[in-house]
């Protein structure tokens, strides 16, 4: 049979987008599911996502990582299947969607590709050494470094990913450089276990380690540039939760296909 998808990119954090409210594919399947985000061999992309009904929601998304296995929440992925959501005619402009870590309320923008995802509410951030180690819908690893455009990410973050204190979950590593005006991201993602272009629940990890490093209490909001682009992060601090957090940045579709594949 074949198969009808949409590949959308957020900051180049990139996903194949399915329809499935007719509940026609069973996408448990992690060998199938890797086939298609093989970037020689499928489609290509660091995810993929299959849109479907849940009551008393608009949608709900169901994501694997690029390895095949279910993943955690991709903020990234978030923004793109909203979207997606608003061009199938599933939703106008605003929206509430189920994933994962729960429900999530966004926004998309009547004339532009810009959407504003809420994230959960974060309160327990540990440190590991000088690294802030938190979960934003997906756990992550934070180091504030400098000349992070010469780094290694791939086998820093590889390391740190696989270290014994990590490896049984895994982790996402971000490395960070402030440059003033905003902060340089890089990230090495678990499930995709490469540096990706962008990683949505990290740049919002970062920017709430940021704000706990210099005591950035209140309504604020943070800029991020990562390898695919410019992000925004806002939220608000009260100097123990973290609440109204919102990743903001461009959700574009890049093309529309068809591929024959075997389901079993």
């Amino acid at each position: 049979m074949k198969l009808h998808f949409f590949k959308y990119q957020g900051a180049g954090n990139d996903f194949i987008m399915v329809d499935n409210r007719d509940h026609k594919i069973k996408h448990q399947n992690p060998s199938f599911i890797a086939k298609l985000c093989d970037r020689r061999f499928g489609i290509g992309g660091d995810g993929i996502m299959f849109l479907e009904l849940a009551e008393g929601y608009d949608f709900k998304m169901v994501y694997y990582n690029a390895d095949g296995q279910p993943s955690s929440m991709c903020g990234n992925g978030g923004r793109c299947i909203v979207a997606f959501a608003k061009q199938l005619g599933v939703i106008k402009n605003k929206t509430t969607f189920l994933a994962v870590d729960g429900p999530h309320s966004a926004e998309i923008s009547t004339d532009t590709d810009w959407v504003s995802l809420e994230m959960i509410d974060v309160k327990n951030i540990d440190k590991d050494g000088e690294a802030f180690v938190l979960n934003t819908g997906s756990p992550h690893y934070v180091k504030f470094d400098v000349d992070v455009a010469e780094k290694d990410v791939f086998a820093e973050g590889k390391a740190i990913r696989n270290s014994s204190d990590y490896k049984k979950e895994g982790i996402n590593v971000n490395f960070v450089e402030d440059k003033k005006d905003y902060l340089f991201v890089r990230t090495y993602e678990r499930g995709v276990e490469n540096e990706t272009y962008a990683c949505g629940t990290g740049v919002t990890a970062v920017a709430l380690a940021n704000a706990i490093s210099k005591n950035l209490k209140g309504n604020n909001q943070t800029a991020i540039r990562v390898l695919g682009g410019d992000l925004n992060i806002k939220y608000h601090y009260d100097g123990d939760v973290f609440t109204d957090i919102y990743l903001e940045g461009p959700a574009k579709l890049v093309f529309e296909g068809e591929i024959e594949v075997g389901f079993k």
